[in-house]
C-alpha cells in the first residue's frame, strides 16, 4: 500500500522570493501541497469560499499551516525552519546534505541567499523605474486577475508606496546602492562560473542554499526589468538555472551526489569568500547595533559607507549561525573551518 502524504497547506503569492523558495523545495521533495492565493493583502473573490485562518505573529508570505498537538490551527512563516521540519515530516530526497559539515555550509549560503541577496531583489525592484512600474502594475493583479481597473490602480500606488518605504529597513539607499549592486553582479559572475562545473551549489543535488538563491533570484532574473538585462547580456546560464530548478520533481538524485566538501570545488570556495567579504561583517556590524539599541547601524562595508535601520531578525541569524558552528562535532568542525579558511567568513565565529 502506497504512503499517503500529508498535504501541506500554505498561503503565499507569485511576488514572493520565499514562497517561491518553499514552492522549489517542495515540488523537488514530492511534497502535496495547497497553495492559497495572499487575497487577505490584495483581495480575491476567492475569500468568499474559504475558512478564516489563524494569523501568523508576524504577517509574512509564505504562512504555512500546521496542527499543534490540540488539533488547533498554528500558522509559521519562517522558511529554514520549515524546511527542518520537513526533514522530519517527509522521507526522501533531502535538501540537507548527510555530511553534517557540508550541511553546515548549505545553512551558511542558506542565510546569506535569504538575507543579503533579497538587499538586491528588494533594491532593484523599487529602486528604478522601469522595475517600480512593473512591480507595481503586476503584483496587484496576481492577487485578483479579475479586479476592475479602477481598483487596481489605486492598489498600484498602494504597493509602490507601502514598498518604497521599506527600503531603510532592507538597506537599499543612495548610500548603500553601490556596494549592493556590486556585490550582486559579483555573485552572478561567482554562480555563473559554479554552474559551469556543478548544477548546484551543493553538488549534483540541491541543497536548502540552492532553493534560497533561487527564490531570490526569481526576481532578480525572471521578473524586474534591471537585473534581469544584467544577467541576460552578462550570464544567461544563471537565468537558465532559474528555470530550470522551478520544477525538480523529476530530477533523479542518490546520496552520492553530494558535493565532497573535503574537496570543495574553487567555485564555491570563491563564492564563499563573497559571504566573508560582505555578508559576514555586515552581520557583524548589525548585530552589534541591535545589542547597543542604536536608531541607525553605520559602518564600512566593502570599503564603502554603510548605513540602514538595525535589522534584529538578522541578528538571530548571526546567533543561529554559530550556535550550529558550535553545535557541530570537533572533527566537522575542523573541516569546515578548512573550507572556509581565507574566505572571511570565519570572523563570523571569533568572540
Amino acid at each position: 500500500m502506497v504512503e499517503k502524504r500529508k498535504v501541506q497547506e500554505l498561503m503565499g503569492a507569485p511576488g514572493s522570493p520565499y514562497t517561491r523558495k518553499m514552492l522549489g523545495v517542495m515540488r523537488f521533495r514530492h511534497i502535496p501541497y495547497r497553495l492559497e492565493r495572499n487575497a487577505r493583502i490584495f483581495g480575491s473573490s476567492e475569500g468568499k469560499h474559504r475558512k478564516e485562518r489563524v494569523q501568523p505573529k508576524v504577517s509574512l508570505l509564505p504562512t504555512f499551516y500546521y496542527q499543534d498537538e490540540k488539533g488547533e490551527e498554528v500558522a509559521a512563516t519562517d522558511s529554514s525552519p520549515i524546511i527542518r521540519r520537513f526533514e522530519s515530516e517527509y522521507e526522501g530526497r533531502s535538501v540537507i546534505p548527510s555530511d553534517p559539515a557540508l550541511a553546515f555550509i548549505d545553512m551558511l549560503l542558506e542565510d546569506y541567499g535569504d538575507e543579503w541577496l533579497t538587499k538586491a531583489m528588494f533594491h532593484y525592484r523599487w529602486h528604478y523605474d522601469a522595475d517600480i512600474k512593473k512591480g507595481g502594475d503586476i503584483l496587484p493583479r496576481w492577487g485578483g486577475i479579475s479586479t476592475p481597473e479602477d481598483q487596481v490602480q489605486p492598489m498600484s500606488e498602494f504597493v509602490r508606496e507601502r514598498q518604497i518605504s521599506r527600503l531603510s529597513y532592507v538597506g537599499s539607499n543612495d548610500v548603500t546602492k553601490p556596494t549592493i549592486e556590486d556585490s550582486f553582479k559579483r555573485f552572478i559572475h561567482l554562480l555563473d562560473k559554479h554552474l559551469t562545473e556543478h548544477p548546484f551549489l551543493m553538488g549534483e543535488r540541491p541543497g536548502s542554499s540552492d532553493f534560497a538563491v533561487y527564490g531570490q533570484l526569481t526576481c532578480l532574473a525572471l521578473f524586474d526589468p534591471t537585473p534581469q538585462a544584467f544577467i541576460l547580456s552578462q550570464c544567461p546560464r544563471v537565468y537558465a538555472w532559474v528555470e530550470v530548478v522551478e520544477e525538480l520533481s523529476g530530477y533523479l538524485v542518490s546520496d552520492d551526489d553530494w558535493l565532497d566538501i573535503d574537496n570543495p570545488p574553487e567555485t564555491l570556495k570563491n563564492i564563499l569568500a563573497e559571504v566573508g567579504r560582505i555578508y559576514a561583517p555586515y552581520l557583524i556590524g548589525n548585530a552589534k547595533a541591535v545589542i547597543e539599541k542604536v536608531e541607525k547601524l553605520e559602518m564600512e562595508l566593502d570599503g564603502r559607507p554603510w548605513q540602514q535601520n538595525p535589522f534584529v531578525y538578522q541578528a538571530k541569524c548571526l546567533q543561529w549561525l554559530r550556535e550550529a558552528y558550535v553545535a557541530l562535532g570537533d572533527g566537522d568542525r575542523k573541516r569546515v573551518d578548512s573550507v572556509l579558511e581565507g574566505t572571511g567568513v570565519l570572523q563570523l565565529f571569533v568572540k
